[in-house]
């Protein structure tokens, strides 16, 4: 990607979420789907390892894809529009916090600008990785970010929740956590109430990240009313297209934006 062309797009995507309200970033699988949802009008496109995950056969989860894998349909999305895109970078695809901040750094060089890391381990007898040990691998992320020559937007996950593990003390206390270690943006996936939400936003002052959830869930003008910053769709639509049934017109989470022209 030119660097002035990604220069411009990290500096679009961090003001995203300065406000007012929270913007819809939704998640296409490849490079046809992200032209699709450009052409809806969403401001920013963010990757989904397991929407990825499901197009090439396999079940989500973490350790299932390649980092070479995600890494070209990072770059196939970001070429396939003239949007912003965060990079689903799952735990960072490496035993050490180095592996972890390359992950960073490739993840750029394909064209993001942005990325989202987890805490999680892949083993399914102990998902979620100890707090030293994820705090470790937060702040080798965060350098990698910060070493970059343009604004990238490092989102960091406490993923108690999707692990099957719902305590929300312990995800407030990753999240708080990560926000010292330099995270930009806090998320936690698999929260679904809004006295949740509220915990999280009283707990931290960077921008949280909230996963849309399926009816009754919650509506992007009741999220901006609590405060939060961005709302993301993660795998949902593929999982609608997989299972061959109706996910509704998206209405609930589209923004009524003005459509934007991709590139030919």
């Amino acid at each position: 990607m030119n660097p002035v062309d990604q220069h411009r797009l990290g500096t679009e995507f961090a003001r995203l979420h300065e406000g007012p309200g929270a913007f819809v970033v939704p998640n296409p699988w490849d490079a046809g789907t992200a032209r699709l949802l450009a052409q809806q009008g969403f401001r920013a496109l963010a990757t989904t390892s397991g929407g990825l995950a499901f197009a090439l056969g396999l079940p989500d989860g973490e350790g299932r894809l390649r980092r070479d894998q995600v890494l070209g349909n990072v770059a196939a999305i970001a070429a396939a529009t003239p949007l912003p895109v965060t990079a689903d970078l799952e735990s960072g695809y490496g035993d050490r916090p180095e592996d972890v901040a390359e992950t960073v750094r490739l993840a750029a060089e394909a064209g993001a600008v942005g990325a989202s890391v987890e805490d999680t381990t892949g083993d399914p007898g102990d998902p979620v990785r100890p707090l030293a040990e994820a705090v470790e691998r937060a702040a080798a992320a965060v350098a990698a970010a910060r070493s970059l020559p343009f604004p990238f937007t490092l989102t960091l996950r406490a993923d108690n929740f999707f692990a099957g593990r719902p305590d929300l003390d312990d995800t407030v206390a990753r999240l708080v956590a990560f926000e010292a270690a330099g995270a930009d943006v806090l998320y936690a996936p698999g929260i679904r109430d809004v006295a949740a939400v509220r915990r999280v936003l009283d707990a931290v002052s960077a921008p949280v990240n909230v996963l849309a959830v399926p009816a009754p869930g919650f509506s992007v003008p009741e999220l901006s009313a609590l405060g939060v910053r961005r709302v993301s769709v993660g795998s949902g639509w593929r999982r609608c297209w997989t299972r061959r049934r109706s996910c509704g017109s998206g209405a609930r989470w589209s923004s009524p934006r003005r459509p934007r022209r991709t590139r030919p």
